[in-house]
């Protein structure tokens, strides 16, 4: 299905985004309406399809009990902290972080579970931990 859908949807790719999307919308709508699947005895996607029974409500809401407060990341990927701008990224955008004070002028910034880094408020940075998403190491009790 991948081959198939980078021969017959980006090759040659659309002129501008709105006519890429178009292509893909076109490719989709074939794709699930007008070709048989072998995989489904020969039927297409559409003929099987049932929506689920249970209804999407999103994601719960996020909050950062042991944190000393939150904030939202700006569609620009900043947090704005004691009225100073902090990049983060913008792949974080809209997104509510936890932050606590670690010392004097130094935040742990932390995404779910996952620590970050750490915001330095006098240089404006943010210093990321390796790999936040890594393996966790619980305490021997």
């Amino acid at each position: 299905m991948h081959l198939t859908l980078k021969k017959e949807a980006t090759r040659p790719p659309g002129r501008n985004i709105l006519r890429q999307q178009m292509r893909f919308d076109a490719f989709i709508s074939e794709f699930n309406t007008e070709r048989p699947h072998e995989a489904l005895s020969m039927k297409v996607p559409a003929e099987l399809y049932e929506a689920s029974p249970r209804p999407y409500e999103g994601l719960p809401e996020i909050s950062y009990l042991f944190h000393d407060r939150d904030a939202i990341v700006t569609n620009c990927g900043r947090l704005c902290i004691h009225r100073k701008k902090i990049n983060i990224s913008t792949v974080m955008a809209g997104q509510k972080l936890g932050l606590k004070e670690a010392d004097d002028g130094i935040w742990l910034v932390s995404f779910l579970r996952y620590d970050l880094g750490y915001i330095d408020l006098e240089q404006r940075t943010l210093q990321t931990i390796d790999n936040p998403f890594g393996t966790r190491l619980l305490p021997m009790s």
